[in-house]
């Protein structure tokens, strides 16, 4: 009928301009990726699709040590302050940086960082304020300057640890509930398309109107758009975590 034909053809205009708005998201960032190498992108090196391969990240290993986090640059920065106020940067780490596993068997947060950070609620790790961290034998113009940058140069220090076990914490944490949310979201989609195929079935056959079948179209491209969002996120949690344990974790 001509009910049908208009409620099938809004349908149809609907898919074409979300088409075209995800087609001009794709060239803004194609754009920004030519930018970013400083040369054209052979198209044969873009992906075709999001797959769990897109970003070639490597897997991330069960009892991850602690230490990669030395590599961050934020850490760095603050132990070359540290360095320039004559410390000892061994004992520096010895004091307050604590050397544990990061991850479980299965790619979540370990029970160490979960106490380390006390279940989101602070930061439980105390510094070992006795070890020796600056040498005194060093000449300095201004005792109490030196004794307050000093101090100054700790709190960076400590505060950039802290700052990057917070990171890792959360970077782990938004990975497994995106995984949860993956499962039951394509879970949706399974159902969705299940129910559009009945829909179609009882239309071709005069069972049902052509509304059902069109609110069964609508709740199918619905949950398929919501998978892809949230396998974007996953990949963009993906690369959160490879930043903050400082570039990733495979030698």
């Amino acid at each position: 009928s001509a009910l049908d034909l208009h409620q099938s053809r809004t349908q149809v205009e609907a898919a074409r301009a979300e088409t075209a708005r995800f087609a001009g998201q794709v060239a803004q960032d194609s754009n920004a990726l030519n930018l970013l190498v400083g040369a054209q992108v052979e198209p044969e090196l873009l992906p075709t699709g999001i797959d769990a391969q897109v970003t070639g990240l490597a897997a991330l290993p069960a009892g991850l040590p602690s230490e990669v986090l030395l590599r961050r640059p934020d850490v760095l920065a603050a132990e070359h302050q540290l360095l320039a106020a004559n410390a000892n940067i061994g004992s520096a780490r010895a004091a307050f940086f604590p050397r544990i596993s990061l991850t479980t068997s299965v790619g979540k947060a370990s029970g160490d960082l979960d106490n380390l950070l006390s279940g989101g609620t602070g930061w439980t790790f105390a510094p070992q304020l006795l070890v020796p961290i600056f040498n005194f034998g060093a000449n300095e113009a201004n005792l109490e300057t030196a004794k307050v940058s000093r101090q100054i140069a700790i709190a960076q220090y400590e505060k950039a640890i802290q700052t990057a076990f917070r990171e890792v914490a959360d970077s782990l944490a938004g990975r497994g509930t995106l995984r949860d949310q993956y499962r039951a979201t394509q879970a949706q989609v399974d159902a969705a398309a299940a129910t559009f195929k009945l829909s179609e079935l009882r239309y071709s056959n005069g069972v049902a109107s052509y509304l059902d079948l069109l609110d069964a179209q609508r709740s199918l491209f619905t949950a398929q758009q919501a998978v892809v969002q949230i396998r974007l996120a996953q990949l963009q949690n993906q690369v959160t975590l490879y930043k903050a344990l400082g570039g990733g974790w495979k030698d």
